[in-house]
Formats: C-alpha cells, structure tokens, sequence
C-alpha cells in the first residue's frame, strides 16, 4: 500500500490534482472559521452548546451534516453549500415531471450545462431567502424567541441585515464555484469532498470531549458505571466502528448484476456483437438521500412538539417525548417507515426501466428469456422494486445504530453519529468515488488501483 501511495505522487498530474485538491479544501476550512462582522461568537457557542440536546440542537446538526454548514456560528460560509443541494434536488426532480426539462436531460453535455446554469441561478435566491431568514430569526434582537448576538457595534440593523444576507450569500456561491473548481482542476466529487471534509472536521473534537477526556478523567479504568468512558467502552466502539464500516461498504458496493445478450449482425464477411455481458443494479441505488428526506422530516415535529412542551407541559410533553430521537419506539419505527417511503420514491425518480430498456433495444441489446420493449422494462422494475426492499433495510438499519449505540453502550449522540446515518454513508461514497478517480489515472499509465492486489 505504501509503495501504491509513493506511486501516486511520482505523477506529476496526479500530484497537481490531489495538493490543489488539498489547498481548496484547506481554503474552505479557513473560510468556514471566519464570523460574520459584529457577531459575538462566544454568546452564540455558548447559546447553541445549551440547546445541543434540544429539538433547535438536532436540526442544526442534522442540516450540518450534510450541507457543509455552521449554522450555529454565524460565519460567511453559515449556510454551507445546501443551497446549491436544494436547488440540485429541485431540478432533478422537475426532471421528471416537467417535459422542457426532461428535454434538457436527454440533450447530453449540452442540456446538462443548461440545467447546471439554471442551478447555479436557483442557488442565488435560495441563499438571499435563507440567509434573510436565518439573519431575521436569529440574530435580530426581540425577533422570534432567541437572545441578541450582536456586539454594541452592530447598532445598525437594516445595513448589518443587508451585509450580512449578502457576505452569507456571496459565501455560498464561492462554495459552490470551489466545488466546481475541485470537479474541473482537482480530483474527485468537489462537493462531496466539501461535506465529507465538514464531517470529518467534527471527529477529533466529538472524540476527545467526549471519549478521551473523560476517560482521562476516570483514570482508564475497567468496569466504569453506565453512562462513564472506560476502557472496554472504547473496545465495544472499535470493534463496532470496523464492523459497521465492512458492512456499510459491502452494500454500497453491492449489486444485481442481470445477464445481456448483444445480437449479431453481419458486416461485410465479419460478424460482430454476440457477447454476453451483465447490466449492474445497484442494491443502494437510492444512496443517502432517503435519510437526509427521512430525518428532516421528523426533525420539524420534533422542534415544534418541543416549543409546545414548554408552553404547555401537561398537554403536549408526553408527545414530545414519543418525537424525541432515544427515547421512544415511535420515532424509530416513524423513521424506518419514512427511509421505505423515501427508498421508492427516489428510486422512482432516478431509476426509469422504460428508457433502460429502449437504450438496450436501441443498441441492439436484450435480456435472455425477456422480448425487448415492454416486457423487459417490466422485469427491470420488477427487480428494481426485490432489490430495493434490501437496500432500504439495510438504510434503515443504518439509520438508527447510532441511536442505539447511543442507549446501549451509553456514549453520547455526538459520538454515535459517526457510526451509521448519513454522515458514514457520505464518507464511505466519498472516499469510493475518490479511489475509483485516482484507479483511473493509476491504470492510464499501466499501473495497478489502490484497491487491486499485486
């Protein structure tokens, strides 16, 4: 592996790829430190590290996580590169409903650029409209319910407001083009590398408050109460972290491979296709987005039963606590049945049998046993739908392990959240998309993929 590694940095392509890769990103994190003008910071860490465990705390982690986002500082990169994520989904989903789009989608390189330049549009509103929102409901004083944030220099509102909407903005849209700078002169998915950077930022600090320092503390010791950091703790976490880690890539790499047969056809006094081949289905063709869907979807009751918990103790604490993620069944089983729901849905959305089947008619291509046309988009979604069911087992499986590492082995969420939900999927896709570019280049120049065996 090391000498593969040494290999990897005698290129010199290779090596510009992956240092201007490394310096974007290093860019990204030094941006995502800097605090909007006028911010007291200390009072917003202070507020929100209170509010951690609360409904508000939940959705801010959840949206961090996948966004790049640091909503709970309000820094010019706050908003994160969702978005850019938000106008992406719309897009892909008027894609199939809306004809002009759908047009676009089967025009090639020429339509995709028209849609990315209709994504890149879309962002910029999304981010005036959200960074207003987050602007008004947060940091403006005796607006909603929260404290003021601002230092006694912020004495303008309405010209702070403006500045701050607009560097927020400005913020996001920089992300957005460090992404596509990553795409076009670095190496690998630039904003995937953005968020899978944002995830693994937060492991060193969830690792050491609440792992390491407390075992510290307690003095290794064996047999810690319920609750405590002890040294068999840490051992339960290994083991669990490498399991988890073996399963989560079996299922991502898993697939439905379906037999081809190409037909022959006679040119000349030569005879070509005839070959057998194999259509590769994906078990996890939904990917993460059924748990990103899922979980904010249950985050908004979550934060709403919780307001109305305070106001109104006897009435609505008990259904609070049914929405509240460890302590009920309810929203386990409210989360396992909305990953199903989400499963299909984008499965729907970006798996079409009808036209799988009309390219393989088109290139001359059918499955043994099926006639081309409609019987063969009908076997397609039949497998589609068998193999979907495993993979939103397997989503929901993953979904709640942290919740019940959480309550078994009694670590905090912080620290079970990177044992499955959407921050390890992101991470393992990531890191597979980024081995499979650097494969690329390696067997370009006739040497061997990280990932083969000499």
């Amino acid at each position: 592996m090391w000498e593969k590694i040494r290999v990897i940095f005698t290129i010199p392509e290779l090596r510009q790829k992956i240092l201007l890769t490394l310096l974007f990103l290093a860019i990204y994190r030094v941006g995502w430190q800097i605090v909007l003008p006028f911010v007291d910071s200390h009072k917003m860490t202070a507020f929100f590290g209170q509010a951690g465990e609360s409904g508000l705390g939940q959705l801010l982690q959840q949206v961090a996580v996948f966004s790049a986002s640091q909503l709970n500082q309000a820094t010019i990169f706050g908003l994160g590169i969702m978005p850019y994520i938000s106008a992406s989904i719309i897009f892909q989903l008027l894609g199939s409903v809306y004809p002009p789009l759908e047009k676009l989608q089967k025009e090639g390189e020429s339509g995709q650029k028209k849609i990315n330049e209709y994504t890149r549009y879309a962002t910029v509103f999304l981010c005036i409209g959200q960074s207003w929102f987050y602007v008004r409901g947060f940091l403006v004083p005796n607006h909603f319910i929260y404290e003021q944030f601002l230092t006694p220099s912020g004495a303008f509102p309405f010209v702070w407001q403006f500045t701050a909407v607009a560097t927020m903005t400005a913020g996001t849209v920089f992300l957005m083009w460090l992404g596509e700078q990553i795409d076009e002169y670095g190496i690998g998915n630039g904003i995937s590398l953005l968020i899978m950077a944002n995830i693994l930022s937060r492991m060193p600090g969830a690792g050491y408050s609440d792992l390491l320092q407390p075992l510290l503390q307690n003095g290794f010791e064996i047999g810690a109460a319920r609750g405590q950091v002890g040294v068999e703790t840490l051992m339960i976490l290994a083991a669990l972290f490498v399991g988890v880690i073996v399963g989560v890539v079996f299922i991502t790499q898993g697939q439905r491979r379906i037999p081809t047969q190409s037909a022959k056809h006679v040119r000349g006094r030569r005879v070509y296709g005839g070959t057998r081949q194999y259509l590769p289905l994906r078990v996890n063709q939904a990917g993460v987005m059924p748990i990103i869907f899922a979980s904010s979807l249950l985050l908004f009751p979550q934060v709403l039963f919780s307001y109305l918990a305070r106001a109104y103790p006897a009435t609505w604490t008990s259904i609070h606590n049914a929405f509240s993620r460890g302590q009920s069944w309810t929203y386990n089983i409210l989360y396992i049945v909305l990953i199903y729901f989400f499963c299909y849905f984008w499965t729907a959305v970006t798996f079409n049998p009808k036209d799988m089947a009309d390219n393989l008619k088109d290139y001359g291509t059918f499955i043994p046993g099926y006639r081309p046309g409609r019987r063969t988009a009908d076997y397609l979604e039949r497998v589609m739908v068998r193999i979907t069911y495993v993979g939103a087992g397997f989503l929901a499986v993953v979904a709640i392990f942290p919740t019940l590492i959480s309550s078994w082995v009694g670590v905090k969420y912080g620290v079970a959240s990177f044992y499955g939900g959407t921050s390890l999927l992101i991470a393992v896709s990531v890191v597979f998309d980024l081995v499979q570019k650097i494969d690329s280049h390696l067997v370009m120049r006739n040497y061997r993929g990280l990932l083969e065996r000499y």
